[in-house]
């Protein structure tokens, strides 16, 4: 973001320090020292200093590692990828280091350079980031009656209030959360436990796949407290997450 006549105030994920804010003097001007180092998804190398009359730290260098330029070249994997880092961003608490998120970022950012859908790598990082987050739904059974998940041809609900599934006698109208059917369920449970390559290259079809993704869409608008911007402009531009193209 634009700040004052020539600065940039900046956010960066970090793997020791988490996510960190910061003012980067100057970068504005046509001859700054951080040239574009600061552009979207780039990975770099950051120097930054505390100080003490504000929670903003002053950013003295980002000498960039890699670009990811090609997922800001493509609109589809721009969608997707700003997407991503907006939930990131949102639901991250200031300076909280997680190498875990770290890592699934950067294993993102590289799935929406591949050539992989962009909309499955977003899933997929939607799929892990939640439980990283401390957010996991229980999926094996009614967090109501205890029964077992329902079998693929049963629908159930996510209920995000009450912490997972509940299966459809055991529903509230009205309740907090999207209804699944059987199938999403099973994929949802299956795709926690395969790795990372084997969830970006899975089979599914195109309606059992919107289905889930739209599921932790909805997840992440619940917790962030409203539907993210980025999420507004796909639904526009007609790019909705697990639709692949």
């Amino acid at each position: 973001m634009a700040l004052g006549e020539s600065d940039r105030l900046a956010t960066f994920y970090t793997r020791e320090f988490g996510k960190v804010r910061g003012v980067a003097k100057s970068a504005r001007r046509p001859r700054s020292r951080f040239g574009g180092g600061l552009e979207l998804f780039t990975q770099g190398q950051l120097l930054f200093f505390e100080t003490e009359r504000s929670d903003l730290a002053r950013v003295d260098s980002f000498d960039i590692v890699h670009p990811f330029q090609a997922a800001r070249e493509d609109l589809e994997r721009l969608m997707h990828g700003s997407w991503v880092v907006e939930c990131l961003g949102r639901l991250s608490a200031d300076r909280d280091p997680s190498p875990a998120l770290y890592g699934l970022l950067l294993r993102t950012l590289r799935a929406l350079e591949g050539p992989g859908p962009p909309s499955r790598a977003a899933f997929c990082f939607a799929l892990r980031a939640v439980d990283l987050l401390g957010h996991r739904l229980r999926l094996d059974r009614c967090m109501e009656c205890g029964k077992p998940s329902p079998p693929p041809a049963r629908a159930a609900r996510l209920d995000f209030a009450a912490g997972g599934l509940v299966c459809e006698p055991c529903a509230r109208y009205g309740s907090d959360g999207v209804d699944l059917s059987g199938g999403a369920v099973a994929g949802l449970r299956r795709l926690r436990t395969v790795s990372w390559e084997e969830a970006l290259g899975a089979s599914l079809s195109p309606s059992l796949e919107a289905e889930m993704a739209g599921a932790l869409e909805a997840q992440m608008a619940r917790l962030i407290g409203q539907v993210p911007r980025t999420t507004r402009f796909r639904t526009q531009a007609g790019r909705p997450l697990g639709a692949s193209r």
